[in-house]
C-alpha cells in the first residue's frame, strides 16, 4: 500500500480535542515527566561544577538513561489516550519493566545515526527519520528484538520520512523559544569576543570562562528549568501528532501491532543495511 498524505494541521486539531478529554491529565502527566527530567538535569549539571572528574562523568550518564527510560513511560502514556485507554501516573515508570532494551535501542539508534552522519550530514538525518519509529515498536511490543524494532521502522518510514521533517519543522517556533537561554548565552560570549578580540585570540582558554554576569548555579537552573517550561505547552501535542503519523505509518505499511506484515521475508534480522 502506498504512504499517505497525512492532514497535519487535522491531526493536531484531533489530538488537542483527544488530549482534553483524557481521564488524566495530559498537563498533569507531563508536569510530573518535565519535573523528573528536570531533577535529573540539576543533579547532572551541579555534579558536574562540583566533581568534573569521573563520578561527574558516570552521574552524567546515569541521568541520560533513567531521562530515556522516563521517556519511553510518557509516550506510552500518549499511546494510551490514543487508544481511549486510563493510564495512570505510574505509567511514567512502565518502561523500567524493559529497561535494557530501551537503552540498547537508544544506543543502537545514536550509533548507525552517527555512522550516517559520517558520510555526510544529510544522510545522518534521513537515518534519524529512518529509525524514528523504532521505539515505538518496542514499547508496543517489549518483547520483540532491538534489530526487530529497527527494521520495522525502516519499513514504516518508507513515504513518511518528509512528512515527518515538515512535522518537525512545523514546530520549529517552539523549538526557537526552548533555546532561547542558549541563544542568550551562546549572545553573550561572541560580544565579548567582539569587544576585545585580540585579548581572545592571545588567551583563547578564557573564552571558556566567560559566562553571564549572574551566578553560576542561577544560570544552571534557568538552562534546564526554561526549555522544559515551554515543552510544557507543547509536547502532549506534538507527541500524540506524532504517534498518530505511528499509526498511519503501521496501517500502509502492513508492518507493527495489529498490522500483518506484507511479507515475513522483507525483514532482515541481521546487522547489514542500516
Amino acid at each position: 500500500m502506498m504512504a499517505q498524505l497525512i492532514d497535519r494541521k487535522h491531526l493536531k486539531q484531533e489530538m488537542k480535542e483527544l488530549l482534553r478529554s483524557a481521564q488524566v491529565s495530559p498537563r498533569g502527566m507531563t508536569c510530573l515527566y518535565l519535573a523528573l527530567v528536570l531533577v535529573l538535569n540539576l543533579a547532572d549539571s551541579f555534579m558536574g561544577l562540583m566533581n568534573p572528574g569521573l563520578l561527574g562523568t558516570f552521574i552524567s550518564i546515569l541521568t541520560g538513561l533513567m531521562s530515556m527510560v522516563l521517556a519511553s513511560g510518557f509516550v506510552m502514556y500518549c499511546m494510551a489516550i490514543r487508544r481511549g485507554e486510563r493510564a495512570e501516573y505510574l505509567t511514567l515508570f512502565d518502561g523500567f519493566s524493559f529497561v535494557g532494551k530501551v537503552i540498547l535501542l537508544n544506543i543502537v539508534i545514536y550509533l548507525f545515526t552517527f555512522f550516517w552522519s559520517l558520510l555526510f550530514v544529510i544522510p545522518g538525518i534521513i537515518a534519524a527519520y529512518r529509525y524514528r519509529f523504532a521505539l515505538y515498536n518496542l514499547y508496543e511490543n517489549p518483547g520483540i528484538g532491538v534489530m526487530e524494532a529497527l527494521n520495522m521502522s525502516k519499513q514504516q518510514t518508507l513515504g513518511y520520512k518528509g512528512q515527518l521533517f515538515m512535522l518537525d519543522l512545523s514546530y520549529i517556533g517552539w523549538l526557537l523559544l526552548a533555546s532561547l537561554t542558549s541563544v542568550v548565552q551562546t549572545g553573550y560570549i561572541y560580544a565579548c569576543i567582539f569587544q576585545d578580540p585580540g585579548y581572545y585570540l592571545a588567551n583563547p582558554a578564557q573564552v571558556y570562562a566567560i559566562t553571564l554576569p549572574m551566578p553560576v548555579g542561577l544560570q544552571v537552573v534557568l538552562g534546564c528549568v526554561w526549555p522544559l517550561l515551554v515543552a510544557l505547552f507543547y509536547l502532549p501535542v506534538y507527541q500524540c501528532t506524532e504517534l498518530g503519523y505511528f499509526d498511519t505509518a503501521k496501517h500502509t505499511s502492513g508492518v507493527g501491532e495489529d498490522a500483518a506484515p506484507k511479507d515475513p521475508g522483507s525483514f532482515d534480522s541481521g546487522w547489514g543495511g542500516f
